[in-house]
């Protein structure tokens, strides 16, 4: 079921794809796959290979669009997949899956995006709009990072151009921003378990991002 509009911003369609077992007889699990790609490019298709292959083993899976740096800088992206989370809450009698065993999943930039609304960025941010003012009954229940930034607030991250991209300022004049847009503040115990994957070979994103988050979410007895 592609090209479902989850929300429209000044007239730029935000759309997300879903798939779903053929002869599917019950509601399922859903699992959102989050495109990564420095939140300047990549597109929802391009976790195709998991979103048919997950499909096949009986889960539903979606994949989900979101403004990319060329269209706004931060907090833009966070809040389009915070959401497109709502909308999912939303609609699972729609379209047969079930809103209380959601698992968000991203590799990289697009794991960053789903730790932050997995963990609950946004919570205390004020209401801006209808979508958020929906009362969350509903939690995450789980969230799969691959090699995704944890903390945007390491010497290395302070002066990586994708994440300077990413914030709009140098670390010098915002780094209120780099605090608010790094996920390993937001956790807490009673957070969704969490699977971390990561190679050590990274060059990119340093295997110590999943290092310090893994020791964060152990220190609060977070599964993972």
């Amino acid at each position: 079921i592609k090209n479902i509009e989850y929300r429209n911003i000044e007239g730029k369609s935000l759309q997300l794809d879903l798939y779903k077992p053929k002869d599917l007889k019950e509601t399922a699990p859903l699992l959102v796959f989050i495109h990564g790609g420095g939140w300047k490019g990549g597109k929802r298709s391009d976790y195709l290979v998991y979103l048919v292959a997950f499909a096949q083993k009986g889960y539903m899976t979606a994949t989900v669009s979101y403004r990319l740096l060329k269209d706004a800088p931060y907090p833009a992206c966070v809040e389009d997949i915070t959401d497109a989370v709502q909308w999912f809450f939303r609609n699972g009698n729609t379209y047969g899956y079930d809103p209380d065993r959601i698992c968000l999943i991203g590799g990289s930039a697009g794991a960053h995006l789903a730790m932050l609304a997995a963990y609950g960025w946004g919570e205390e941010r004020p209401k801006s709009d209808s979508i958020r003012t929906i009362e969350n009954r509903h939690r995450i229940k789980a969230v799969v990072d691959i090699y995704g930034p944890a903390d945007l607030t390491t010497p290395y991250a302070q002066t990586q151009p994708l994440v300077n991209n990413l914030i709009g300022h140098p670390w010098q004049e915002r780094p209120d921003l780099y605090h608010e847009a790094s996920p390993i503040r937001y956790v807490s115990s009673g957070d969704p378990p969490t699977l971390i994957l990561h190679g050590t070979s990274d060059h990119l994103v340093p295997v110590s991002q999943s290092d310090s988050l893994k020791a964060r979410l152990d220190q609060l007895n977070v599964p993972c």
